[in-house]
C-alpha cells in the first residue's frame, strides 16, 4: 500500500474497483463504491461538501482492504485517502464511545494488559446462556475465543535458542491478538524457527501495532506506538524481523515509513531531526520485515516431519486482505500449502474474498459483514473442510465466531498445523 499518493483529479470513474470492493458488491449503491468515496473526499477538501455524520458514516463504511488501490489504473492511493479521510472526519465528529473506548485500550500496552486480564475475569464470570444470547456484531460472546492465561510475552523468555547449530537471530513481532488471545500461534511460531535453526528474540517493549488507531482517525495515538515499536524492534541485532499477522506486517513494511515521511514533509520547522532519525529505522524495520508463511516457504526444505504424522483431512484457507494485497502472497501460500504432506488443500474458487471482519467493521456495519460472511460459509460447506486455516487473528476471530458448534471445523493459523507436524514438535 506504500505508493504515492496520486491526486483525485486522476480519477476517471472507470468503475474497475466496483468488482473488486466487498462492500459495494453486497449493496449495490454507488456510495459504497470506492470511487464514490473519491469524489466526496475531493468536494470536502475544494470547501464544497461539510463534514456530516452521514458523509464519516459512508467513508467508515469501509474495509480497508485494499482491493480498489490494487484495481485502480490511475494509480490512486484510496488506502491513504480514506485513512486521511477518517482522521478528518473523527476530528470534526468525533468517534462513539465504544471505538474511543478501544482506541483508548490500544494506545498503551499497559492498558492493554489490564482490558485483557478485566475480558478474562468477565469470561470466567459470565453466565453462559447470557454469552449464547448477546452478541457483539454478528457473533455471540460464547464464540469468541477465551484470553491467554498469561501473555506470550510473559510466558516465554525474550531469547529462545535454536535448536542445533545456530544459522541466524530473528526477531518476533508478535503483535495483539498472538500475545493476549492466540498463544497456539506464538508458541507454533517460536517452535518452528527454533526447529530450523534460528534464535528467536521477543522483544518485551513492543506493543500494539497501531493499524486500529490509524484506521479510526487517531494518528497522533498511533505515532506514540511507532515509536515504541521502532525503538524495540531496533534495539536488538537481528537477520529478519518476523510477523505472523499481515496487518502487523503492512504497519512495519509500509505504514511506519509512509507515516514518518508524511510528518516530515509538513513540519514547517527545520527541527525533525529525531523524525528523520526514527524514519531511518523505519526503513530498516521495513526492509527486514517477513511475514511466517514468505519465510516458510523460503525454508520448505529445511523442514524435518514426522513421517508418522497423520493426514489431518482437507483444509480450506481464506486468504486475509493485508496478506494478499499488501504482500501478494496468495500464490506463495497456495502452492505451500499444496506441498505440505499431511493435509488435503485445493484453493477454492471462495478463498481470497474478504470475510467481512475488517478490523471493527464487523462490529460496527454487521448488517454487511453478515451477507459476506453467509458466502464464505456457503463456499465451505461445499468443501467439507476439517480445517479452515487464516494467517490473520481478526479474520479468526471473524470465520470462527460465525460457525455453528455443530460444524466441527476448527479455524486456525497453518503454523500451528505445521509446527504439529514437525519431527520432535513437542
Amino acid at each position: 500500500m506504500n505508493t504515492p499518493i496520486k491526486p483525485l483529479q486522476n480519477c476517471g470513474k472507470c468503475g474497475l474497483c466496483l468488482g473488486v470492493c466487498p462492500v459495494y458488491r453486497e449493496l449495490k449503491e454507488e456510495q459504497a463504491s470506492p470511487r464514490a468515496r473519491l469524489q466526496l473526499i475531493k468536494a470536502f477538501e475544494n470547501n464544497i461538501l461539510e463534514s456530516s455524520p452521514l458523509l464519516k458514516q459512508i467513508i467508515s463504511k469501509c474495509l480497508m482492504c485494499g482491493s480498489c488501490a490494487i484495481a485502480c489504473p490511475a494509480g490512486i492511493n484510496h488506502y491513504e485517502k480514506f485513512m486521511d479521510m477518517r482522521q478528518k472526519m473523527v476530528a470534526d465528529l468525533g468517534e462513539n464511545k465504544e471505538i474511543k473506548s478501544l482506541i483508548f485500550l490500544l494506545s498503551k500496552e499497559s492498558r492493554i494488559r489490564r482490558g485483557a486480564g478485566l475480558i478474562k475475569l468477565a469470561q470466567k464470570l459470565t453466565p453462559g446462556w447470557l454469552a449464547n444470547k448477546y452478541c457483539m456484531g454478528n457473533i455471540p460472546l460464547k464464540r469468541f475465543p477465551e484470553l491467554n492465561p498469561t501473555p506470550l510475552r510473559k510466558k516465554m523468555a525474550e531469547t529462545i535458542q535454536p535448536r542445533g547449530i545456530k544459522k541466524g537471530s530473528l526477531v518476533y513481532f508478535t503483535g495483539c491478538a498472538t500475545n493476549y488471545i492466540y498463544e497456539d500461534t506464538g508458541l507454533s511460531m517460536v517452535g518452528t524457527l527454533t526447529h530450523l535453526g534460528f534464535e528467536v528474540i521477543i522483544p518485551e517493549d513492543q506493543t500494539c501495532c497501531a493499524i486500529p488507531l490509524m484506521f479510526h482517525g487517531a494518528q497522533n495515538l498511533a505515532v506514540k506506538n511507532i515509536i515504541t515499536n521502532i525503538e524495540a524492534l531496533t534495539t536488538h541485532k537481528c537477520d529478519g524481523i518476523l510477523v505472523d499477522c499481515a496487518t502487523c506486517g503492512t504497519a512495519l513494511k509500509n505504514e511506519y515509513p509512509a507515516l514518518l515521511k508524511k510528518i516530515i514533509a509538513t513540519d514547517p520547522l527545520e527541527t525533525h531531526q529525531p523524525w528523520k532519525r526514527l524514519a531511518v529505522k523505519a526503513e530498516q524495520i521495513a526492509k527486514k520485515t517477513m511475514d511466517i508463511l514468505s519465510f516458510i516457504a523460503a525454508h520448505r526444505q529445511e523442514l524435518v516431519f514426522d513421517k508418522t504424522t497423520p493426514n489431518m483431512g482437507q483444509m480450506a484457507y481464506h486468504a486475509p486482505c493485508h496478506s494478499r494485497n499488501s504482500f501478494n502472497l496468495l500464490p506463495l501460500v497456495q502452492n505451500l500449502l499444496k506441498e505440505l504432506p499431511f493435509m488435503e488443500y485445493s484453493p477454492d474458487l471462495d478463498e481470497a474474498t474478504c470475510c467481512g471482519g475488517g478490523g471493527t467493521f464487523f462490529y460496527e456495519h454487521p448488517e454487511i459483514a453478515k451477507k459476506i460472511m453467509d458466502k464464505k460459509l456457503f463456499h465451505l460447506k461445499s468443501i467439507k473442510a476439517n480445517y479452515w486455516l487464516t494467517d490473520c487473528p481478526v479474520c479468526r476471530i471473524n470465520l470462527s465466531g460465525n460457525l455453528d458448534e455443530s460444524e466441527n471445523i476448527q479455524v486456525i493459523h497453518p503454523i500451528t498445523l505445521i509446527h504439529r507436524a514437525l519431527k520432535n514438535s513437542s
